[in-house]
């Protein structure tokens, strides 16, 4: 997704808390959001560069400063949504930076590309 091109995700304003909390402690973060099972349902936050991007990834834009990515087949089957990114409290994935505070990221809603 290039520069010019209005991001497709947005955050509450708890997970842009707990956005900035993980970048006080582990630096530069990025986000991917997969279709797989268990873990991969579910946003993952990993600091930046740990994450070997595929080219089936896209950049669908960015919480405060960090690179959100999806996988692109998924992203064009969900129909190219906008993503609200939030956080709760609770076990979730055991390879996402927010599980050391026993909190997990999830999408709360999902809206159909206008643009």
């Amino acid at each position: 997704m290039g520069a010019d091109r209005p991001s497709r995700v947005v955050a509450t304003t708890a997970a842009t808390a707990e956005v900035g909390r993980l970048k006080a402690e582990h630096g530069p973060l990025e986000f991917f959001q997969s279709g797989g099972c268990c873990d991969g349902s579910s946003p993952m936050c990993f600091p930046a560069g740990e994450l070997l991007l595929g080219p089936g990834d896209v950049r669908v834009g960015e919480i405060d400063g960090c690179p959100f990515y999806v996988d692109v087949d998924l992203y064009e089957r969900w129909g190219r949504p906008a993503f609200v990114l939030d956080v709760a409290p609770g076990a979730g994935s055991s390879m996402s930076l927010e599980g050391l505070h026993d909190l997990y990221f999830r999408l709360v809603a999902a809206t159909a590309a206008t643009c």
